[in-house]
């Protein structure tokens, strides 16, 4: 509960307005509960961050389990799912606190390490994909796909507007490229 406050928190007022105050009052807690539990701003950042990742792997698990991709279509489609899910919402709000904890890790090695991308169904399912169409090295191409999206999701976060299905397309075609088949 303090932890999804705090992912609020951090997604409306930025890192600045994250304090253990805030917190209380976005949980509805009374002055002081985020303290007792959570020491220190690092204990609170570190607490945000996991919940962060669980409800994102979650999220990704659970996609990746629902979404069979048996064409490049049904990939781009996948896609512009996440990218919807990412952009709009919760999502909004987890991919904005998200970014913001990327900033942070920099100068964080526990936020980084707790950041590093982990195996889900949906990361298995590209890189599946893309090794049955005969890419060469599918796990390089699967990482350089997802960290494309990953910007795509930044941009339309920061600049506004929409991805259209032929920049996803082409992120797709990029990732088949030398594929058997592909051009």
């Amino acid at each position: 509960m303090l932890a999804d406050a705090a992912i609020g928190v951090l997604a409306d007022a930025g890192v600045r307005g994250l304090t253990h105050r805030a917190v209380d009052a976005a949980a509805g807690l009374s002055v002081g509960t985020t303290s007792a539990y959570l020491r220190t701003r690092q204990a609170l950042l570190t607490a945000l961050v996991r919940r962060l990742v669980e409800l994102d792997q979650a999220e990704l698990q659970g996609m990746g389990e629902r979404v069979a991709i048996g064409s490049a279509e049904e990939l781009v489609e996948g896609i512009r799912e996440l990218m919807e899910q990412r952009l709009t919402g919760e999502g909004r709000r987890r991919s904005l606190a998200r970014y913001a904890c990327a900033v942070e890790s920099v100068r964080d090695p526990e936020l980084r390490e707790i950041l590093v991308p982990r195996e889900n169904a949906a990361r298995a399912v590209v890189r599946a994909f893309l090794a049955d169409r005969g890419v060469a090295d599918p796990d390089g191409r699967t990482t350089t796909l997802l960290a494309c999206i990953d910007g795509l999701v930044f941009d339309r976060l920061v600049g506004g507007g929409t991805t259209g299905t032929d920049e996803l397309q082409g992120l797709v075609a990029a990732a088949l490229r030398g594929a058997d088949g592909a051009r």
